[in-house]
Order: structure tokens, then sequence, then C-alpha cells
């Protein structure tokens, strides 16, 4: 009898640490599954394009700015963009790396190197191809070749404005969207949109923005919203489904003028950009580069 209380002393035991290990080898793997989905999250393939707006607004004897010049600041954001980038591939298990990042102007400026410098730019990371020398480089490149490309275009002094309408009518989709990407396109720009070749102007839509238009719209004082909206106001609507592309602009740099005028920028950027079916998008006005770093990094990881 006693023998066979004691058997069952120990099946009870045994069954209780089995029962125990049981749930505690549940937990972990539950533990594991929620790490490997926040992983997957982590490690989403970026697709990384850049548009830089190199209109007069780079001029720093039109546009002064004694904390920074403006170009030094776009310099100092892509610097920060291809950190970020850095920051992201070397977080990914190298069977699992896949990103791009490259840059693009619209118009081009008159520069008989560009074509290089923008191929120096073009940089794609794989599993075949990645090391950590690569990886470093980026941030390198991005710092000294983009600062080459705002100074020849300082330098050559011939501003041909800034055709981002056209280009997102013509290009984004071919250029920035690649289906197993999460693609993202920042857009370095004063706000305001010109070509002398694309002024195009239907009813109260247009292809560009400019002080003078936001002025001629009476768009200047504390009723521009209702006569924004009441009068169908903004950028010309473009056939295009962007779904599947992110925006972040940064650099907005509304005229003092008109103490509405940054509100009036958001207001037809952030209206084209839904009207593009563009999920998530953010507009930031120009600040310097240790500040607009944090703000880089939580659009690009979503921290």
């Amino acid at each position: 009898m006693k023998k066979y209380i004691k058997f069952l002393l120990i099946l009870s035991v045994l069954l209780t640490t089995f029962i125990s290990c049981k749930e505690e080898s549940k937990s972990e793997e539950i533990i594991h599954n929620h790490s490997f989905i926040k992983l997957l999250s982590n490690n989403e393939n970026l697709n990384i394009s850049l548009l830089l707006d190199l209109s007069d607004r780079i001029n720093p004897k039109k546009n002064p700015s004694p904390a920074m010049d403006f170009y030094l600041r776009d310099v100092g954001y892509l610097k920060s963009i291809a950190q970020t980038l850095e920051s992201h591939i070397m977080n990914k298990k190298m069977i699992k790396i896949d990103d791009k990042i490259q840059v693009f102007i619209d118009p081009e400026p008159s520069d008989n190197n560009l074509n290089i410098k923008l191929n120096a730019l073009k940089i794609s990371f794989n599993k075949e191809n990645v090391t950590k020398k690569k990886i470093f480089m980026t941030c390198k490149k991005y710092d000294s070749i983009s600062k080459l490309i705002y100074e020849s275009a300082i330098k050559d002094d011939h501003y041909v404005g800034s055709d981002t309408w056209r280009f997102f009518k013509n290009k984004v989709n071919d250029y920035c969207i690649e289906e197993r990407y999460r693609n993202i396109l920042v857009i370095l720009t004063d706000g305001y949109i010109y070509h002398k070749d694309t002024r195009i102007k239907e009813n109260n839509r247009a292809s560009f923005l400019t002080p003078q238009v936001i002025k001629n719209n009476g768009l200047n004082n504390s009723k521009w919203e209702d006569k924004f909206d009441n009068k169908d106001y903004g950028f010309l609507t473009l056939d295009n489904d962007l779904s599947s592309l992110e925006i972040l602009v940064l650099g907005v740099n509304p005229d003092d003028k008109n103490p509405y005028e940054e509100d009036v920028i958001r207001a037809y950027w952030s209206k084209w950009f839904k009207e593009m079916n563009v999920k998530n998008f953010e507009i930031k006005q120009a600040d310097l580069p240790s500040n607009m770093d944090k703000i880089i990094r939580n659009f690009i990881l979503k921290e």
C-alpha cells in the first residue's frame, strides 16, 4: 500500500513537471513567434527614391539662412536618409537583404558629370553583393556626391525650376514603385513647384504653385481655407494610383510675407496626395538636419 501511494506521488510530480514544462515551452513559442513577426515587420525590403528640387531655392544669395544654407540642409537630410538605410540593412539577416536607394532630379541641371554622380548614388543591396564596407560607404557617398551636385548647380547659376508635377505625371510609377518592396519617395523642396515649360491651368487647378499664385488666388488671409475648399483650388489631378507609395516632403520654406503660406502649401500637397491614394505621407518645414534626423528615422523605420 505504501509503495502504491509512493508511486502515485512520484507520478503526480512527473505529471506536474511535464505540464509545467509544456506551458513554459508554449510561452516560449508565443514569445518566439511574436519576436519573429516583429522581425519580419522590421525587415521589409526598402525601395527609397529621392527627388531633389534644384531651383533657385538653393541659391545662398537669393535665399540666405544664417543658421545653415538650405542646400547644406538638403545634404544633411540626404546623409540622414542614407544612415537610416544603413541601420535598416545592418539589422537584417543577410539572406533577407534586398534594398535600394536612388536619386532623381527633374529637370536635370547642366552638369556634364551628372549621370556619373547619379549612378554612384543608385545603390542596390542583396545577399550576393552586400558587405559592411559597401553599407557604410552609402552615407559617405550621399554626403560627398550630393554636395558636389548642389555646388555644381549653384556655381552654374542657371536654375531651371522644379518640374515635380510632370515627374509625378510621367515618371513616378515607372521609377519609384516596385513590387515586393516598401516604396518610399522623399522630396526635398521648399513646397513651391514651377517650371517654365509646365505651366498648365484649368479653372482653379494648376501644375505649378508660387507665392504669387497664392497671393493672386486670395489665399493670404484667415478665410483662405473656406475659399480653398469651396472653389476647389489645388494641383491638377493626375490619373495615378499611388497607394503603394509613401511620401515624405522635407524642406518646406514658406514666404514669410503671408502668415498662412505654410498652411496653404500643406493643403495643396495634401489634397494632391490624397487624390492619388497616397496612404502615408508627411510634409515637414525646413529645419536643421540635427532636428530632422529623428523625423526621417521614424518615417523610414516606423519607430
